[in-house]
Parts: structure tokens; C-alpha cells; sequence
């Protein structure tokens, strides 16, 4: 089965390609904050909504007037252009606010949609990125699985350029004939139903008091001001940055766990159930008015230091590689109130981390019971698919599809004015 999979390279520009690379991502936040100001002003001024393909059959023109865009190549502008449709899009279904106008702080880099503007001289291990107009640039990382390469994305982050590849690929992943119920939490990140503990490694926990000491830090440096037209200084920027770094290395650690605690689980076992957990009702911030509005904030920070919702789908698509059945529970069964052994419902407070059945007398760790009875829930479903003959249980991974479809869909031209 063919999948798409993103592959993260790290870039060595020299000089002079370092220097093009920011200028071109200055001119594709340029033409970012254009197309965004003409759907404001047209829309406030004269009630008009400007779509995508109004925006996008304006280019070549554009390109006349401002002749450094064609440097650039057309499906690169095409892509940005399909950004501002994005964050309205988001935006009108109460996903995201309204955009913004971005800086050239805040505005990474761009995407080329196709394989044109671009191509990839490496076979998964390191290589060169050959950019059209710019040149070779070394890049170093290592794919797990290599393809068909098939988009690019260049970023700045931290002072480092970074390519992003997405390539067609068939990847391969070994696993056992095993099954575990995994329950997650706070005090214990991961409980498995084969008694297995996984401990939460509080990356944040243990990096939260030099994040806060150089936060203080920087709240006594002069701080930027657009308003006042206050420059920041050149000792509020050096601690900006160690405050970024700090947070860069919490964020890297976290993903680093992540990706080896699911290959661990995925690697013993073809089955995996879990709740189905609500995570962003989770992690909602205290009302207001609330007396543990501080107890509220520590609870969201430890459940978004273990990252719950990115581990389950690493461990859904680390599983699609393997054929493996990954099962959500749902919040009615109550798994943390059940005993795995026979059914018995009690309801528990959260200061009771035993359970312990008065039915039946099974004595296990809470969380170890809760893994249980998922698994349970999940073999007795793979059990009535079976028997009813009916097709197996599966899942579905939702590929990484970037700008695709800027290329499945055709280009309007615009009608002719009577």
C-alpha cells in the first residue's frame, strides 16, 4: 500500500544562498500579506468576497508589475496564495481566528506543490536539495522509508533552515501477533493491560524553572514596541532566543519519546485499544471566577507534557504500516469504574489508585485495571467481527497531503466583462 510520509532534512546554506533564502521568504510574506489586505479591503469596502482562483489568475500580472516574483516560480506564489484561502477557510468553520498580517519573524518559509522549482539528490540518507535560481544545498538527515518524492517545504526555525519532503512510499514495519489496552494519565504516562508501567518524563516539569528564570530576565530588558516605535534590545533579543531554545529543546525531547515509545508498543503488538479521549475539553481553561483556577493550569500543563493525542496517532499510523487494529473505547464503558474480570461497575474517586473488586476480589493498579477492559471491549469486537463473517476490524490514517489540492484542482479563468 502506497502511503505519503513527511521526511525533515536539515540545510547548510553557504553565504550567499543563506541571504537568497531570506529574501525570498520575505517576498512570499509580501504577497501573503497583499492577498490578505485585498480580501479585507474588498470585502469591508465594496462587500465583496475574493476566492483563491481570483487571487491566483492575478499572479502573471502581478509578476509584470513586480518582476523579483518570478524568480520564485509560479506553484510556489500559487501555494502562498492557497495559505490566505486556508486561513479563512479555518477560520469560517470556528477552527482558527481571524488572520493576521504576518512578519518576517513569524513568517517560516514556503512550499512548492509539485516536483517543479525543485528536485532531491538523495536516496533517504542525506544529499543535496537543488532549488531552481539558487543552486545545491548540502542537507543531512535520515528517512526511515524513502520514495517518490512529491512537495517541499522550506522553513526557518531557531536560525536553521530545514527542508520538508513528503515522498510516496511503501513502508515496512515488523510487529508481533500481541494485543495490549493502554490507558494514559498523569501520575503514570502510559499503564499497559500487560501490567507494563510507562513513567510520564516531564520534560516541561524539569525544564519549567530555566524557562522561568530567563523569562524573568527578559521582563526587565527593553522590550519591542511597534506602537511606540521602540526598538528591542540587543540584550532582550540574546535572552528571547535562550528562552526559545529552552522551549525548542522540551518540544524535541517530547517528540523524540513519543516516536520510541510507539514503536515499543507497535513493534509487540498488532492490537492496540485506548479511551477515546477528549483532550482539547481536557486541557479548557479554568472559568472565570474559578478558586483552582491554578490547579486547573498545572493539570493542562502535565496533560500536554505527556501529549496524549499526538501519541495516539503516532501509535494509528505506525500500526497502518504493519496492518495492525488499533480500536477506540468509548467514554461510556467507563474502563477506570469496570473490573477487567467480572464487569462489576463502582464508581472511584481519583485519590484511589488501587482497584480493588468487592465482587470478585481482583486486586490490580487502577490504571492496569482501566488498560484491561479496553482490551477486553477490543477483543470482544474483533470476536463479534468473526463470527458475523463481516470484514475485519481496521483503521484509517489520514496522509499528510500538504498543497495537493492546488494541483487536483483546475484553474479558473476569469469571465470576460460584458
Amino acid at each position: 500500500m502506497i502511503v505519503t510520509r513527511r521526511v525533515t532534512f536539515r540545510l547548510y546554506p553557504n553565504k550567499s544562498q543563506e541571504v537568497k533564502l531570506h529574501y525570498w521568504r520575505r517576498l512570499h510574506k509580501d504577497l501573503y500579506n497583499a492577498c490578505l489586505y485585498q480580501r479585507k479591503t474588498e470585502y469591508k469596502r465594496f462587500g465583496n468576497s475574493v476566492s483563491y482562483y481570483d487571487q491566483q489568475n492575478l499572479l502573471p500580472e502581478f509578476k509584470e508589475c513586480w518582476t523579483e516574483y518570478k524568480e520564485l516560480g509560479s506553484q510556489a506564489l500559487q501555494a502562498t496564495v492557497k495559505r490566505v484561502d486556508f486561513a479563512y477557510q479555518r477560520f469560517l468553520k470556528g477552527v482558527g481566528g481571524y488572520p493576521k498580517f504576518k512578519s518576517a519573524r513569524d513568517y517560516r518559509g514556503w512550499t512548492y506543490p509539485a516536483t517543479s522549482g525543485w528536485s532531491s539528490h538523495t536516496t533517504g540518507d542525506n544529499g543535496y536539495l537543488e532549488l531552481s535560481n539558487l543552486g545545491q544545498i548540502q542537507m543531512r538527515g535520515k528517512a526511515r522509508t524513502w520514495g517518490n518524492p512529491t512537495t517541499l517545504t522550506i522553513s526557518w526555525k531557531q536560525g536553521k533552515w530545514y527542508a520538508s519532503i513528503t515522498v510516496n512510499c511503501e513502508p515496512v514495519r515488523e510487529t508481533s501477533s500481541g494485543a495490549v489496552g493502554l490507558d494514559f494519565g498523569t501520575y503514570h504516562a502510559i499503564a499497559c493491560s500487560d501490567e507494563t508501567i510507562i513513567d510520564n518524563p516531564r520534560f516541561l516539569g524539569n525544564t519549567q524553572h530555566k524557562i522561568k528564570e530567563a523569562s524573568k530576565k527578559l521582563r526587565r530588558k527593553r522590550a519591542p514596541n511597534c506602537k511606540k516605535k521602540i526598538k528591542a534590545s540587543l540584550r532582550w533579543r540574546k535572552n528571547r532566543k535562550k528562552i526559545s531554545k529552552l522551549q525548542n529543546k522540551v518540544t524535541n525531547q517530547r517528540e523524540d519519546w513519543q516516536h520510541k515509545v510507539a514503536a515499543q508498543i507497535v513493534s509487540r503488538n498488532s492490537l492496540v485499544a485506548t479511551e477515546k479521549l477528549n483532550v482539547k475539553g481536557m486541557t479548557r481553561k479554568a472559568k472565570k471566577g474559578s478558586k483552582r483556577k491554578h490547579q486547573k493550569a498545572g493539570l493542562n500543563r502535565s496533560l500536554l507534557d505527556v501529549g496524549i493525542s499526538n501519541i495516539t496517532s503516532l501509535i494509528k499510523y505506525k500500526l497502518s504500516e504493519c496492518n495492525g487494529v488499533f480500536v477506540d473505547v468509548p467514554l461510556n464503558i467507563a474502563p477506570s469504574q469496570t473490573c477487567p474480570k467480572c464487569g462489576n461497575k463502582k464508581k472511584k474517586e481519583l485519590s484511589e489508585r488501587v482497584h480493588n473488586c468487592s465482587n470478585c476480589n481482583f486486586v490490580a493498579d487502577r490504571d492496569v485495571a482501566a488498560a484491561m477492559v479496553m482490551l477486553n471491549y477490543a477483543r470482544g469486537l474483533e470476536r463479534a467481527s468473526t463470527n458475523a463473517d463481516a470484514e475485519p476490524l481496521s483503521i484509517t490514517t489520514q496522509d499528510c497531503v500538504g498543497f495537493r489540492k492546488v494541483q487536483q484542482l483546475k484553474r479558473k479563468k476569469p469571465k470576460d466583462v460584458a
